[in-house]
């Protein structure tokens, strides 16, 4: 997934309780859904931010200077931090049913 991609607010807004009894009618199962996506997400984040860190690993015959002064690595990591968090990514996707969500329980309750 591309985060950079997503368009959302990047701090916390106040938003109408209603909106997230949509499809599930349970506002503690969609805290749920969006719980695991919003792992899912941050797990996807780190793994890409130290496959870029991957690249600038200290040699045993580096200098401090040249250490402390990677220009690159401070920008990556800015970039890093201006993102969205996780958490507004997961509530931005369920808000626009970008997230596909099943409840086991339910299913085999339907069935009977």
């Amino acid at each position: 997934m591309d985060f950079k991609k997503i368009k959302t607010e990047t701090t916390v807004v106040t938003r109408q309780k209603d909106q997230f009894y949509r499809g599930t009618g349970n506002i503690y199962e969609t805290v749920a859904i969006l719980s695991k996506r919003a792992n899912q997400i941050a797990a996807e984040m780190k793994e890409e931010l130290n496959k870029k860190i991957e690249e600038f690993a200290v040699n045993a015959n580096d200098s401090l200077e040249e250490v402390f002064e990677n220009r690159e690595q401070i920008e990556i990591a800015k970039f890093y931090e201006r993102l969205p968090k996780p958490t507004l990514i997961a509530i931005h996707e369920f808000l626009h049913d970008e997230i596909y969500y099943r409840n086991p329980n339910k299913d085999t309750q339907d069935a009977f």
